[in-house]
């Protein structure tokens, strides 16, 4: 039994730590599947007997060495119940080299960790690369679901139907999102869509020049769907928007060289350790900063407050040297008004507070009589006061009683 046990833990890290070679050409699209169930093995089982092992498995993929993968290289995966794709073209530079990719799969259960590398060997193809390229926009696809190798053999087969060349193979696979596409919303099982690349050796097919009509340009520019006669054979599985179909002839491509810098390795230069600053600081003299934030605008403030004191208190004449330059006459004046202002205030003040005419009423409340005046034209108006009190008034203003019925 213990040797049995020794034998399974050399197989597990054997298998963790073991290389696969991979051996796609250059040009042609390479798709590696990272199955979940081949890192279930590494990883402990659940506790009790008969439980369902379903773990949220997720992959970190880098080149080695490096943080991130190479350009030419992608990843995609949904969810971490699902398995991981790797895709990618790869160009006839990256020939020759291999190319090793570290895998670490996260079990997110038990948070323990499996890897192992994925070596790439690039072959070259005898002819590179295939002159005619016609890419597809799928509007019913995901590219996960695209990467399948039943449902890209299935398009392959509908592009032969339409298309009839020699050779013909899928050179790239871009999702719609990488394109500036927008995700779709989570109704109706709406898809991303995904852009394949396809190439052959033969020119293109009168189908697929129907794109270019003049008929079919102008319904596309009014966002109409065109006319396609081959469309029936993609239709029953694929729903392609043919007016984003791109026909490129590389033969007639005219290179555009441009003066660009050689790549570097990505990897900074040696340049020593790291030296950080001394702990200790030098001593430094505040007594300039202190001037010229505090001793300066005090100083400034200070003269302008001299000045306006002198301004408001030395700059006065006095009451004295006011009288001094003053005619006597005016003075006289002065003082006259001075009093007879002060004997009329006075004299308010003893007034006696009487409620005003305009408050009394004009006629007989009973019988609608007007009411004779308060007192008689010879009366001597300039000795009665201006108002009268409620008190007087009432005196002077005797209302009849009202007589009963049985007098």
């Amino acid at each position: 039994t213990h040797c049995t046990t020794v034998l399974i833990v050399v197989t597990i890290l054997s298998k963790s730590h073991a290389d696969r070679n991979v051996y796609p050409s250059a040009g042609v699209l390479f798709v590696h599947v990272l199955e979940r169930e081949y890192f279930k093995g590494e990883f402990p089982p659940y506790p009790k007997a008969g439980d369902s092992s379903n773990d949220p498995i997720t992959f970190n993929t880098n080149l080695k060495g490096y943080p991130d993968r190479p350009g030419w290289l992608r990843y995609i995966q949904r969810t971490p119940h699902s398995d991981g794709v790797l895709y990618g073209s790869p160009a006839s530079e990256h020939m020759g080299k291999p190319t090793i990719i570290e895998i670490t799969a996260y079990n997110k259960r038990t948070f323990e960790t499996a890897r192992h590398n994925l070596v790439i060997n690039i072959m070259s193809i005898e002819e590179f690369p295939l002159p005619y390229q016609a890419e597809f926009f799928i509007k019913n696809m995901n590219v996960e679901e695209m990467l399948a190798s039943e449902v890209l053999g299935d398009f392959l087969g509908a592009v032969k139907n339409v298309w009839q060349p020699e050779r013909l193979n899928a050179i790239n696979i871009t999702s719609a999102l990488d394109r500036g596409g927008r995700v779709p919303l989570p109704i109706n099982d709406l898809k991303e869509g995904v852009y394949v690349m396809v190439g052959a050796d033969v020119q293109f097919s009168s189908c697929l020049r129907e794109v270019e009509t003049p008929q079919n340009q102008l319904r596309c520019s009014q966002e109409m769907e065109p006319v396609i006669s081959c469309d029936k054979k993609f239709r029953a599985q694929f729903h392609i928007d043919w007016c984003k179909i791109s026909l490129v002839d590389i033969t007639k491509v005219v290179p555009v060289h441009s003066n660009r810098p050689d790549a570097g390795t990505g990897v900074l230069p040696d340049i020593g350790e790291y030296n950080p600053p001394s702990e200790s600081l030098k001593n430094r003299d505040y007594f300039a900063d202190f001037l010229i934030t505090l001793a300066v605008p005090s100083a400034v403030a200070m003269v302008l407050f001299i000045i306006l004191a002198y301004s408001m208190c030395c700059r006065r004449e006095g009451v004295q040297k006011r009288n001094m330059q003053t005619p006597d006459i005016q003075l006289v004046h002065h003082s006259s008004i001075q009093k007879s202002t002060k004997e009329l205030r006075s004299m308010s003040k003893n007034r006696e507070i009487s409620w005003p005419l305009s408050t009394l009423p004009v006629f007989h409340p009973v019988s609608g009589e007007v009411v004779p005046p308060i007192h008689p034209d010879n009366y001597e108006t300039t000795s009665m006061p201006l108002m009268q009190t409620q008190t007087n008034l009432q005196n002077q203003i005797q209302i009849p009683q009202q007589q009963s019925s049985g007098k």
